[in-house]
């Protein structure tokens, strides 16, 4: 199974738009499958060089990176791991400009662009950003059935994970994915932070999926300022740990809460550094909802990413877990870790005050059904199916 290549919902739009621009930008976490995607899309390419700057050999190809270039400018160069090397944007600008072409480059990267230095500014106008996450489902359910819902949602969607021989295999991975991250990683960033710190961190948000964030709070916890944590919570949503999903503030005369929430991205690390280990004790384990909840904004956000998302909360406890916006449209989504939903007078109120033109409650159902007229119980494959077409 982990020897198969598993198609991208992404690679159309790579295509696209590398015909439009001359440089682009596949950013997303580590291992979570952008150098399988890239080397998929030139295997069939002509003229094209892949450069890993992490290897000694490639980076050292790029000592005078502007003659390597030039002597290749007909090319399309396809570098992995470009946060290693934020001093090449520079001169990739003058390359861009000499040769006047779209579909020069290829860059992924394992950080947000605001930690890729010099990037926005050296390429403004000339190079697009895309962000490829772990799986999502509609990606892993066309699989003939290999993979299940159950078993992305407890190994998490990072490939070696979900395609582990087995829940042992599963868990060994997450454990080195993590270590990996904290002792390499963070430092070749160039963040001089503790291992044993930032994981105190993250797992101090594990234990708070979902919720509020309190910075003063998880920092008398931990001994720190909160201006460190909030430091430390920026590095690890930067490097696409953490989601920091914001409230939505617009007028509707409420008391509304401004704090955002936090969540782990992926699932399968959230349960790793919660210590559950089967499918069983996630089903009798506090985070259930939080955990099932990571499913579905991940999945949605990821696939959706010209709406734009949000959570809505007021004072007097109206609630609603994702709201998405794009221009005047409004769609409200609940999750529920329960085959038979129930909601609160919150969800309810919080319709009343948002006016939305369609809620859904995603659960995991294998039948999608009405509730009251444009509000619909409904399994996350069928809501990425039909929902935010039109």
């Amino acid at each position: 199974m982990q020897g198969k290549y598993i198609s991208r919902l992404l690679e159309s739009e790579i295509q696209e738009c590398l015909q439009d621009f001359p440089a682009v930008a596949l950013l997303g976490p580590r291992q979570c499958g952008k150098s399988t995607l890239a080397k998929a899309l030139i295997t069939d390419k002509k003229d094209v060089i892949y450069l890993d700057l992490e290897r000694p050999s490639d980076l050292q190809k790029l000592s005078e990176p502007e003659l390597f270039f030039a002597h290749n400018s007909d090319k399309l160069f396809c570098l992995d791991e470009i946060q290693r090397a934020p001093e090449l944007f520079a001169p990739l600008r003058s390359v861009i400009d000499t040769n006047r072409r779209n579909g020069q480059f290829l860059l992924l990267g394992s950080a947000s662009r605001d930690l890729i230095r010099q990037s926005s500014e050296s390429l403004a106008g000339r190079i697009a950003y895309l962000e490829l996450t772990p799986f999502l489902l509609p990606e892993v359910n066309n699989t003939h059935g290999t993979v299940t819902l159950n078993t992305l949602w407890m190994r998490g969607a990072f490939p070696d994970s979900l395609l582990a021989r087995n829940d042992k295999s599963s868990r060994r991975w997450r454990e080195n994915f993590i270590r990996t991250f904290l002792e390499r990683d963070i430092p070749q960033l160039g963040y001089r932070i503790p291992a044993s710190t930032i994981y105190r961190v993250w797992q101090m948000c594990a234990h708070n999926q979902g919720q509020l964030l309190n910075t003063s709070q998880l920092g008398s916890a931990l001994g720190i300022s909160h201006t460190t944590v909030r430091s430390y919570i920026d590095l690890l949503s930067q490097t696409f740990m953490l989601r920091v999903l914001q409230p939505f503030n617009a007028n509707v005369k409420k008391r509304l809460v401004k704090s955002p929430k936090v969540y782990l991205r992926d699932s399968g690390i959230l349960h790793f550094l919660l210590k559950i280990d089967s499918f069983d004790e996630l089903l009798g384990h506090p985070v259930l909802g939080a955990s099932w909840e990571t499913v579905v904004l991940e999945n949605i956000i990821a696939a959706r990413p010209d709406w734009q998302p949000f959570f809505y909360r007021t004072a007097a406890g109206a609630e609603i877990d994702l709201l998405l916006i794009r221009g005047s449209r409004r769609v409200a989504v609940e999750c529920k870790a329960s085959m038979t939903p129930k909601l609160t007078r919150g969800f309810w109120n919080a319709l009343d005050d948002l006016n939305v033109e369609s809620a859904w409650i995603i659960a995991p159902v294998e039948e999608s059904y009405p509730l009251k007229k444009n509000v619909r119980v409904s399994s996350l494959s069928y809501f990425l199916e039909t929902a935010l077409k039109k």
